[in-house]
This record gives structure tokens, C-alpha cells and sequence, in this order.
């Protein structure tokens, strides 16, 4: 522990004002970096969640130490932690492209808001080094992310005639190395059926050659591709 933070770890009117001044501060550190690449929640929403967190933590410890409470000093962050999770959820969408965003903003809301609990129960040094590896995590990590190779995703529609057919088709994507991410199956007229398959794997998946495969299987009417963006 650092000596220079001993004078400003019990509950006082300088403590309480240094713990909201510095949550408020680290808060705008990362609301600004979010503002920045134009997230859902930005500068203003990660101020207000560090400054509530950081009182409700300061309190925690005063209904305990100044009013003489006998109560859980982890209850109130508690809830505060759990009600992170509601805030962020808000942030989270899903395209029309079924992927996910909003997922890093989320986070970064409820670590901001434990930052805050940090800070506001005198636990300075966790809550800056926290709040630095946060900023580090959204900013350095970005470049690092967009080089990661991600495995392709494709939908195929299939038309075949019965189900031994779709039990050759499964045993295929599994040969192949393919997941199977999703499916829906529909029955058509005739005994016919339908199968809408979210394929994942490599960049096979994406050649027309993949098709030919399922094309080529006995009991497969057509194949065809359902994604108008492939991979």
C-alpha cells in the first residue's frame, strides 16, 4: 500500500471528496476513450457509473462506521455490482448480420463501476491501476483484436428427401471439419425438407467447390447459399 493515500482512508469530508474527485476522474478516462470511437455509452454514462459506485461504496462504510449500523459492508456494493450488469446490457445489440455489439462497452461499464467501489472504499491504489489496465485493455487491445483470423460463417439452404439423406449431410460437415452453429429444419410438400444450416469453419466453406459436395450426395435436391456476404 502506498503511505501517501494513509490519511485518506478513513471516512472524512477530504476523503470523500478526493474518492469522488478521483472516480470521477478515472471515470472520464475511459468514457472518453468509448465517446471517442463513438460507443453507446460514452463519456457522461461512465462518470455517472463510477461517481454512483464510489458513493454507495463511501455509504456503505459511513452507516457502518458513522452511524453505527451493524450491517453487511459488502451488501451495498454488492447490489451495485449486480445492477452494473442491467446498465450494461442496455449496450448490447445484435445486427441484422447476427453478431454481437456492444459487448466491450458493457464490460468496461461494469469494471468502471467496480473502480468506482474501489475507490470509494479507500482502496485507491486497486481502483487507478484497475481503471490504467482498463483504458489499456480498450485502447492497445482494438489493433490487436482486428488481427485475430476468425473462423468463417456461412448459411446454406438444403433440400433433400429424407432423413438418412440429412444424417449423410451431418456425418459430411463433421469429415469436413465444419460446425454446425444453427439449424432449422421445415417440411415441404412431396416429403421434401428444408434445411437452413449456419456452418462455421474454414475458408472452404466459402468455394463454390463446398456446395458441389452437398450437391453431389444422393437424396440432395439443391444447395445453395443463403448469406448475400459470404465469410
Amino acid at each position: 500500500m502506498l503511505h501517501i493515500f494513509d490519511t485518506l482512508r478513513d471516512v472524512s469530508t477530504a476523503s470523500i471528496v478526493f474518492r469522488l474527485v478521483l472516480s470521477w476522474i478515472l471515470g472520464a478516462m475511459i468514457g472518453l476513450e468509448r465517446s471517442y470511437k463513438n460507443r453507446p455509452a460514452g463519456l457522461r454514462t461512465h462518470v455517472l457509473v463510477a461517481l454512483a459506485a464510489t458513493l454507495a461504496s463511501i455509504t456503505g462504510h459511513y452507516l457502518y462506521l458513522g452511524m453505527k449500523v451493524t450491517s453487511d459492508l459488502t451488501r451495498i456494493g454488492a447490489q451495485v455490482i449486480a445492477g452494473m450488469g442491467f446498465i450494461g446490457a442496455g449496450t448490447i445489440i445484435k445486427t441484422k448480420q447476427n453478431t454481437i455489439k456492444g459487448l466491450t462497452t458493457a464490460a468496461g461499464l461494469w469494471a468502471t463501476g467496480v473502480v468506482g467501489l474501489a475507490i470509494g472504499s479507500g482502496f485507491y491504489e486497486g481502483g487507478i491501476i484497475a481503471a490504467a489496465l482498463i483504458l489499456f485493455i480498450e485502447t492497445g487491445f482494438s489493433g490487436l483484436a482486428a488481427r485475430i483470423t476468425v473462423a468463417p460463417e456461412i448459411s446454406v439452404r438444403i433440400v433433400y428427401e429424407d432423413k438418412a439423406v440429412f444424417d449423410n449431410l451431418i456425418r459430411m460437415t463433421k469429415d469436413l471439419d465444419v460446425t454446425i452453429v444453427n439449424l432449422q429444419i421445415t417440411h415441404l410438400p412431396d416429403n421434401k425438407c428444408a434445411a437452413i444450416l449456419r456452418l462455421r469453419g474454414n475458408s472452404i466453406i466459402n468455394n463454390e467447390e463446398f456446395l458441389d459436395l452437398f450437391r453431389d450426395v444422393d437424396g440432395i435436391l439443391s444447395a445453395e447459399y443463403m448469406d448475400t456476404k459470404r465469410g
